[in-house]
């Protein structure tokens, strides 16, 4: 079995982790810890969690977790996430955290958009990014993965392929994407109540997003050279889930079956990976609650355009389950392990 501890656990995506670790057949939680619920059972905040009935949250003490577990989530706001992950390496676990602190390779790029010091510049040396399609060669080896972000899984898997074989223009990507309010975090925010999101849509964080920077990187390293993109979010009236639409410019003469042969080609193989054939395109009930990947793509060639379409759960293929198909291939399982649901329709 695998000893698991997650520090973090009573938010929306410690929440995804405690329901996915519940079924999966190799994983041992040994601590949940929360700062705010330590000494509180687990089914006083989530009723719905009764394999965790016996448990209580706890406060965090290094030592019993590093002595406990072979894995450990961190799921904190960023820069405490750090902090508390420099004090678990070294100790003979593996961590994979799901703040934005280890996502970055200057952190320079990450303090610019974070504002504030990285607290552990030489462990950030060591972070392997945690995109498992494109990185897992590496993540297999880590001991440490900073787990990609829910909008920057949603972008940067569609456009990869085709940056990497120059099929589009670089310089004119503008992506439209649309989140869940469960993409916000589980915290108290006039702007995300009730009253505010029902019945509404609307854009935030144009131009300043700071997922921005992580998908301009990703990005850049498959291009061959630096690169800007246009990243605009908005908020949808739902609980969970992502919708982006990318606009490119094609780069040259190609048809549908050559952007189907590169996708093909670079995640035909790939289980969480769903490639639809030209015009099919993805929703995100097609994808909730699980770990896939929807991608799809229609040709304009009277504007000698191509829009992509891609979507996700933004809480599991967006953060806690991309984590565990991360732990899956650290830990040389199956990668489907725990993940194999299908998405609840309705």
């Amino acid at each position: 079995m695998i000893n698991i501890s997650v520090i973090g656990a009573t938010g929306y995506t410690g929440l995804e982790l405690m329901c996915i670790l519940s079924s999966h057949p190799h994983a041992r939680v040994r601590h949940l810890v929360s700062r705010n619920n330590a000494g509180s059972f687990v089914t006083d905040l989530y009723p719905n969690l009764i394999t965790y009935k016996d448990k209580k949250f706890e406060e965090l003490c290094i030592d019993d977790i590093a002595n406990d577990s072979d894995f450990v989530f961190t799921a904190l706001p960023h820069a405490a996430s750090a902090e508390v992950c420099g004090k678990l390496i070294g100790k003979g676990v593996k961590v994979i955290d799901l703040s934005a602190d280890f996502r970055y390779n200057d952190i320079g790029v990450y303090e610019k958009w974070y504002k504030v010091k990285h607290p552990c510049p030489e462990i950030n040396k060591r972070a392997v990014y945690g995109l498992t399609e494109i990185y897992r060669d590496k993540i297999i080896n880590a001991d440490i993965v900073g787990n990609p972000g829910c909008y920057t899984t949603c972008s940067i898997m569609p456009l990869y392929p085709l940056f990497k074989e120059g099929l589009v223009n670089t310089d004119t990507v503008i992506i439209d994407a649309k989140s869940g309010i469960s993409g916000a975090g589980r915290k108290a925010d006039l702007n995300m109540s009730f009253a505010e999101v029902n019945e509404n849509f609307k854009a935030y964080s144009l131009t300043n997003h700071r997922h921005t920077s992580e998908i301009e990187q990703e990005l850049s390293l498959a291009a061959g050279k630096d690169i800007l993109i246009s990243f605009n979010p908005h908020l949808l009236p739902i609980q969970r889930g992502i919708l982006c639409t990318i606009y490119c410019d094609v780069a040259k003469d190609i048809t549908e079956q050559d952007i189907y042969n590169c996708y093909n080609d670079y995640y035909g193989n790939e289980h969480f990976v769903i490639i639809n054939k030209e015009g099919v395109l993805p929703q995100i009930k097609q994808v909730k609650h699980t770990n896939f990947i929807s991608i799809g793509f229609a040709l304009d060639k009277r504007l000698n355009k191509l829009i992509v379409v891609s979507a996700i759960d933004n809480l599991t293929k967006g953060a806690s389950g991309q984590a565990v198909q991360n732990m899956n291939v650290m830990s040389k399982i199956p990668e489907i392990c725990g993940l194999e649901n299908v998405s609840k329709y309705i």
